[in-house]
């Protein structure tokens, strides 16, 4: 499968998902209103109700529409007549119970005389419980003189209660969709790791071949009669199978110490160590192109020399490969803030701005196209930051596009 083809299926997955949860929202606020209207007109019909009652007891005429609400859960009624307490319990848990409100309520009586709610009372249609309450703070009607007054507290607890299928299954379908974006995220990891996987193998298995071809070779003229009589060539031909088999050795080490480090298990033999001695002698390598300028007064740090040379050494092989034309790499250290300081300088290709942070991660090589023109394993400055990570060092980075790049490594130094 193509990438454009993933990131297309990806891009539509995304859409699927967000509409799903938009429309599931969109119904779900749909039904909550629906519920909450439903509710007002069953409150309406039987407010209405308990009216006609009451003005048939009272002997009274009844407003035509005695019912009116003045907010989302306050509901006032006309009654034209002075009413009973208890008979207006009675009628209201009756007429409530027939329309299938169950729910808490408070129900307030004015009085003309006093202008102000003389009776308070908080009920339930799910018991028999009754409780005072204050009405000092309900709305009051200037329209007419005799009316009571019914508030439900939690109305739209009632209003979520009797729509928590509809909630349930909402849920229900956000779950399914929440596993279905993960699986999707994981399936897109899964495959992007064993892309990583296979570059690596890939770029592994041309390294390797490398030198064991030039051992093979070197062998074979080992291998001739003629060679004996050619000492030079003879010491020429064997210097090449030791250094390859060094370069063999020190790829095989480098692998089995990322696997070591992603474990948390890298082994260190701390020493006390001349960094300015190390760092000489791997340099020798690399003749007239790397620049020395050993500044450091207090070069001696306490490290690993293993670890440390091979973090130097990644370092500047780096800043070769990296650097493809007229390479000038400098190599520099000095003391700052009771830390020594080592740093690699290249004036190469350079790092751009948004994979200053990914070039650490294990085999990831900066995306260069079809073009694959710098060879390795994808894990050298992984390595480096797994040892310094182990020493409790810290490595900086500072880099421009084709101006180049330069990695610092930030040692305490211990008295």
């Amino acid at each position: 499968m193509s990438r454009k083809t993933i990131r297309l299926l990806v891009i539509l997955s995304t859409l699927s998902i967000i509409g799903v949860i938009v429309t599931q929202i969109y119904w779900v606020r749909k039904a909550l209103d629906m519920g909450e209207r439903q509710f007002n007109q069953q409150v309406h019909v039987s407010l209405q109700e308990v009216a006609e009652q009451l003005a048939q007891l009272n002997a009274v005429m009844l407003h035509n529409n005695p019912v009116e609400q003045l907010s989302s859960n306050y509901f006032l009624v006309n009654t034209n007549s002075m009413v009973d307490p208890g008979i207006l319990e009675h009628y209201l848990k009756t007429s409530f119970v027939r329309h299938n409100i169950i729910t808490d309520f408070e129900v307030g009586i004015y009085d003309c005389a006093s202008n102000k709610m003389f009776y308070g009372v908080a009920l339930s249609t799910r018991n028999d419980n009754k409780t005072p309450t204050q009405t000092a703070n309900w709305l009051k009607s200037n329209k007419y003189p005799y009316y009571f007054g019914v508030r439900f507290p939690n109305q739209n607890s009632a209003v979520i209660n009797d729509l928590r299928g509809w909630i349930w299954s909402s849920l229900l379908v956000l779950i399914a969709v929440s596993f279905f974006g993960y699986a999707l995220f994981v399936i897109l990891r899964q495959k992007q790791l064993t892309e990583i996987q296979r570059d690596f193998i890939n770029n592994m298995t041309h390294e390797l071949q490398t030198p064991i071809a030039t051992i093979r070779i070197a062998a074979d003229v080992l291998n001739t009669p003629a060679i004996k009589d050619q000492p030079e060539r003879l010491k020429k031909y064997t210097a090449i199978i030791k250094e390859e088999a060094l370069r063999l050795q020190t790829q095989v080490e480098t692998v089995l110490n990322m696997a070591k480090a992603a474990k948390n298990k890298l082994p260190l033999t701390i020493e006390w160590l001349d960094a300015h001695q190390v760092i000489t002698s791997v340099s020798h390598k690399y003749e007239k192109d790397l620049t020395l300028h050993l500044n450091a007064v207090e070069p001696y740090i306490h490290a690993d020399r293993m670890h440390f040379t091979n973090a130097i050494s990644n370092l500047i092989d780096n800043a070769f490969k990296y650097t493809p034309q007229n390479p000038v790499i400098l190599l520099e250290t000095f003391n700052e803030n009771g830390s020594l300081v080592v740093s690699v300088k290249d004036n190469g290709i350079g790092i751009a701005p948004e994979y200053k942070d990914k070039v650490f991660k294990k085999f990831y090589r900066i995306p260069t196209g079809n073009v694959h023109n710098v060879k390795g394993f994808g894990i050298g400055l992984s390595y480096v930051q797994q040892i310094a990570k182990a020493h409790q060092w810290r490595i900086q980075l500072k880099s421009e596009v084709n101006k180049g790049s330069e990695f610092k490594i930030l040692i305490p130094l211990k008295k």
